[in-house]
């Protein structure tokens, strides 16, 4: 027997309100504990206002909230088919010859569509919102970006004790740090343009940039050429790489071109990359967390197990959450593909939840 269009959609609609709410309330409780870790770290600076730390709590909370989008998904089916069950619905639909994958098909087709809309429309909202956070929170904290990376290659902002300098290259080698065809502008103060600096090669060292073949042009001065020419600087290949454009701060539809952008410079782009397939990903593991709330509350329960029945099924959903965190630290130290660090997780979650579905119907 087929699922009538009717029972589909009030138990679409008992879903929707039961994940909503777990949405909101979530949400809430987010913020209010991101509001008070905020208050801490901003209580040591007297220029920061309780304006300001609204603004960063505001600007962070999108991205926090679809981290818990999973969560309420699992919690939200869980409470819908209880209340089914407790009520009898589900077993009078179930006398009827309805099968409990009858009963997931119109959710699970709920976690597909929420997962798209985060992808697509949520994310590069969360990220647009998550780049004014970091803006925000750089202003405070004063931790300016020095580096950014765009199709011409990397540029790089210096403050030494003659001034500034702002570097160029347009080809870069990650391993030594080692840029070709170097273009450094140098100025006095601010904005006093004082001389350029152009080298085949230039090398990161321990607080210096090794140049090599230099010349030296300067206003009203002959050009000097140098085999070698150290320039001082205080950063760090990990500084730099770490200046680059979070992939949290960008929208799923910009992270492709970023990372052939960064790939093509010679920077890895590894951690882009993991990123945007996570995301691809969620739309599975939500089937994954719509799949564990309905093996764990479908089943008939007696009184007194139901809460045991309950408490195992959030730690098993918990347990499929937090394992997309180990996954993602596996690829980024390499020890896992992209692929399978993204989509293990899921894959494994919808292989289990179906396997105790099937014990469920056959048992």
């Amino acid at each position: 027997m087929r699922l009538r269009p009717t029972l589909a959609r009030y138990i679409c609609r008992q879903f929707l309100i039961c994940w909503i709410g777990f949405f909101i309330g979530l949400i809430i409780l987010i913020g209010l504990f991101d509001t008070i870790e905020i208050l801490r770290r901003t209580s040591r600076f007297n220029n920061v206002t309780f304006t300001d730390v609204l603004a960063l709590v505001l600007f962070k909370l999108p991205h926090l909230a679809q981290r818990a989008i999973p969560f309420t998904v699992l919690f939200g089916g869980m409470m819908a088919y209880w209340r089914l069950n407790r009520h009898h619905e589900l077993v009078v639909a179930r006398s009827s010859g309805i099968s409990a994958w009858e009963f997931l098909t119109p959710v699970i087709i709920i976690a597909i569509f929420i997962g798209i809309i985060k992808i697509t429309i949520y994310s590069p909202f969360a990220s647009a919102m998550m780049f004014r956070f970091e803006q925000l929170q750089s202003q405070i904290f004063n931790k300016r970006s020095h580096a950014s990376i765009s199709e011409k290659g990397l540029w790089i902002r210096q403050q030494i004790t003659e001034g500034n300098y702002i570097l160029h290259a347009p080809k870069i080698s990650p391993p030594s740090m080692s840029l070709q065809n170097v273009i450094i502008f140098k100025f006095q103060g601010t904005e006093r343009f004082s001389s350029r600096i152009d080298a085949d090669t230039a090398e990161l060292g321990l607080k210096n940039w090794h140049l090599k073949n230099v010349r030296i042009t300067a206003p009203e001065k002959p050009l000097r050429t140098l085999k070698t020419l150290s320039v001082p600087t205080n950063l760090t290949q990990e500084n730099i790489q770490d200046s680059f454009g979070k992939p949290e701060t960008m929208s799923f539809w910009a992270l492709p071109k970023f990372i052939n952008i960064l790939e093509k410079a010679g920077f890895p782009g590894l951690r882009h990359r993991l990123y945007w397939h996570s995301q691809l990903a969620d739309p599975a593991l939500l089937c994954a967390m719509v799949l564990f709330a309905a093996a764990f509350t479908l089943r008939p329960t007696r009184r007194g197990g139901i809460t045991l029945t309950i408490i195992t099924g959030v730690i098993s959903g918990v347990l499929i959450y937090f394992s997309t965190d180990v996954a993602y630290a596996l690829g980024l130290s390499s020890r896992l593909p992209v692929f399978l660090a993204a989509w293990s997780p899921a894959i494994v979650g919808i292989l289990l939840g179906s396997g105790l579905l099937f014990h469920l119907e056959d048992g």
